[in-house]
């Protein structure tokens, strides 16, 4: 909420304004879904975690079993949003330097040239990033963070928008990598996608072995108009009692004992960290937005949180071996914490 010393807003007449911005934006956001919706059959709720990712200028990780079109999905959406989009595909012999860029020496100059790599671009597919090995995904440590690379003494800023969408999948562990805690925490978003519906899987083969092929996506937005909804859903309001309601569940995840998860205590190793706060206010700002409101409810909170935290929590082998999982733990959290 803008405020002036000379000319104070009135904080209603700011949400009625802000609300009103949301209205016009939510349109354009309308068109993108109809585009995307034209190549991928339902994944409503994949949809939906990609958009928070990209309105809340956040990083997302698919988890699902091959087949499940999440690349195709995160190709869709580039495809719809007209930026400068970049595949890397991870393997066991990737090296940090096919990530990032390197110096070339030029024999006929006698001097180092600098070759970018494929993370300058705006939208990153990070395909099964879980089989290169760790030197590699630390290279995206400061890409994701910073938004800058190091190549040599000299430091390259990244495009705007800047987007690192991975995928990894659950299955066939052999000859994978598991990422680094340090860098799960960079994700604001890790989303496990399941199997269609029957119905939905009969549109999909339809559609896939018709003579006219997949449709071509049309863009929609162009990165002047990721900046400008960004800018909104930063005015979303979030009042004090919804960020103490965050902490708290936030919280919970360090200290069941204190909201009486006494229970939980033998089942987590570690709890979340601070970054999960941040994001989880960031995301159910965008939520809020995606449903053309201009403040956060409770309800937002709830229904993103899992994707915020259940990557961030370290379980036990107690919670291993009792099949607990981390999406249980957080949903006993949220079912327990008083809402305001």
């Amino acid at each position: 909420m803008e405020e002036t010393s000379s000319n104070p807003m009135n904080p209603a007449e700011a949400l009625r304004i802000v609300s009103e911005k949301i209205q016009v934006e939510t349109k354009i956001i309308s068109l993108l879904r109809d585009e995307f919706s034209k190549v991928i059959v339902g994944q409503k709720y994949m949809l939906d975690r990609l958009l928070i990712a990209l309105l809340a200028d956040g990083h997302i990780l698919l988890e699902g079993v091959p087949g499940l079109a999440k690349t195709l999905a995160i190709t869709t959406l580039a495809d719809a949003v007209n930026v400068e989009f970049s595949r890397i595909q991870f393997t066991p012999d990737l090296l940090p330097a096919d990530v990032t860029g390197t110096l070339i020496y030029s024999q006929k100059t006698e001097t180092f040239t600098v070759r970018k790599g494929p993370i300058f671009a705006n939208f990153i597919l990070a395909d099964e990033i879980n089989r290169a090995p760790a030197k590699v995904q630390s290279a995206l440590l400061e890409a994701m963070q910073e938004r800058q690379i190091t190549i040599g003494d000299e430091t390259y800023p990244l495009p705007k928008p800047f987007l690192v969408l991975a995928t990894q999948n659950p299955i066939e562990q052999e000859g994978t990598y598991p990422l680094p805690e340090a860098q799960v925490d960079r994700f604001m978003l890790k989303v496990y996608l399941d199997y269609p519906s029957k119905e939905e899987e009969r549109l999909i083969i339809r559609s896939n072995v018709s003579q006219s092929g997949l449709p071509k996506v049309q863009g929609i937005l162009n990165p002047e108009d990721i900046e400008r909804c960004r800018g909104l859903v930063k005015e979303v309001y979030l009042d004090e009692k919804i960020e103490q309601y965050i902490v708290d569940i936030v919280y919970a995840t360090r200290e069941p004992s204190q909201f009486g998860l006494d229970y939980l205590t033998p089942m987590i190793s570690v709890g979340c960290s601070p970054r999960a706060s941040i994001n989880l206010a960031l995301a159910a700002k965008a939520f809020a937005f995606l449903q053309g409101r201009g403040f956060v409810i409770p309800e937002d909170i709830r229904a993103i949180a899992p994707d915020v935290m259940q990557h961030r929590l370290g379980l036990t082998y107690e919670a291993e071996a009792e099949n607990v999982s981390a999406a249980d733990i957080v949903s006993k959290i949220i079912n327990k914490i008083e809402v305001p």
